[in-house]
């Protein structure tokens, strides 16, 4: 008997098959019932029919006659429905419809079985094939569609252009607030091996860094990033704790050390608040700060100095009686840099320690600061962020 002849009802074993889908793979229950009695159930009656066809013809179908059902597969990837929900089903169906035809098999059946099974394993790898490469294509249309609105909102946002309409144009939530947080991507190693085309690393960092940030923040978080860094928008509110270990997930994504800063701001404030951000981050890579996540707080004074004016002019010249002397301004920095550390500034600076005790003694005859005192250290430390901000500037 052919094997078609096991089938004589097939809308009636598709939705046999259907309703053991929506029973047992868990995922097919949260489908529409519409979905299920329809789409769902056309394509396994379509499958049912290619396998009937090949049973009895004995040749698995051609890519023309996977068309159908890659349609639906691409369909399924645009709905978000999981491809692991898709190639369970799709097994499961070919194991309970298996079972189904063999159910009345003796012992002469055997060579028809071993023919029967090879075509079926073959058909199996065809529509895993079709179903999986429809699917992947689709995604990758659909994450370009996201990938060109979530980019268009957020130069909107950053412009504060951004509004109802917008969020009605391209379908993703304006928040009340985001969280503006300005990133610095160091080089990885590799970028710096002259046998290695460097843009190539430096592309992988940046792949892997938007990675993690999809893994950890879904669609939510909107980013303009290039492999030296961005600007990336968090809607709501995250407290610091989590922002702070969203940067560590980054970097060891990454494989650097990220520097980044963060300012909290109304939706109308995004693009002062990524103005001040940026600011923040640029002033915490002058003054040579550790990688983290910076704010406000954190720089508030050396902040304020970066406006240009009367008191950044007045700490600046603070130091110009040392300006003929670079040993004395360099021996003053590294001692701040080595908290106050005699031992260490003189390693450091490969002197004795007598020798860094006569150079800020000299510091202080000329400046009329003495460094190891706290009333002449702060106005030294502040005279310091302004003359390196000034030169900065210059």
């Amino acid at each position: 008997m052919p094997a078609s002849s096991q089938f004589s009802n097939l809308r009636a074993v598709a939705g046999s098959l259907v309703g053991h889908f929506a029973a047992n793979v868990i995922p097919c229950g949260n489908l529409p019932r519409e979905e299920l009695s329809g789409d769902v159930t056309n394509v396994t009656m379509g499958c049912l029919r290619l396998a009937m066809d090949m049973l009895d013809k004995r040749r698995p179908p051609t890519d023309e006659e996977l068309n159908g059902f890659r349609e639906s597969s691409a369909q399924w990837a645009r709905e978000g429905i999981p491809l692991e929900t898709i190639l369970e089903v799709l097994h499961e169906g070919f194991r309970l419809g298996w079972l189904h035809v063999v159910s009345g098999a003796e012992g002469a059946d055997i060579e028809d079985l071993t023919q029967g099974g090879e075509l079926l394993i073959s058909m199996l790898s065809r529509v895993t094939v079709a179903a999986t490469e429809s699917y992947i294509t689709e995604l990758k249309v659909v994450a370009s569609e996201h990938h060109t609105a979530a980019h268009t909102l957020v130069t909107a946002l950053l412009a504060g252009r951004a509004g109802a309409a917008m969020e009605r144009q391209f379908g993703i939530d304006v928040a009340s607030e985001y969280v503006v947080l300005a990133v610095y991507l160091p080089k990885h190693a590799d970028e710096n091996d002259p046998a290695i085309n460097s843009a190539v690393p430096a592309r992988r960092k940046l792949r892997r860094v938007q990675a993690e940030l999809a893994k950890v923040c879904g669609r939510t978080a909107l980013s303009l990033l290039s492999t030296e860094g961005g600007t990336v928008l968090l809607p709501g509110s995250p407290t610091d704790e989590w922002v702070d270990s969203l940067v560590a997930q980054l970097s060891t994504a990454a494989e650097v050390d990220i520097t980044a800063s963060a300012v909290t701001a109304e939706t109308a404030d995004v693009p002062h608040a990524s103005e001040r951000s940026h600011e923040l981050l640029d002033l915490a890579q002058l003054l040579h700060g550790t990688p983290k996540v910076y704010r406000m707080s954190d720089l508030v004074f050396e902040y304020q100095m970066m406006r240009p004016g009367a008191g950044r002019e007045y700490l600046v010249a603070l130091l110009d009686p040392l300006e003929k002397t670079p040993d004395l301004i360099n021996t003053l920095e590294v001692h701040l840099q080595n908290d106050l550390n005699r031992q260490r500034t003189a390693r450091q600076l490969h002197v004795h320690t007598n020798t860094v005790d006569y150079r800020l003694k000299r510091v202080a005859e000329l400046t009329g600061l003495d460094p190891v005192r706290p009333s002449g250290l702060r106005p030294l430390q502040a005279a310091l962020v302004a003359r390196r901000l000034a030169m900065s500037a210059r």
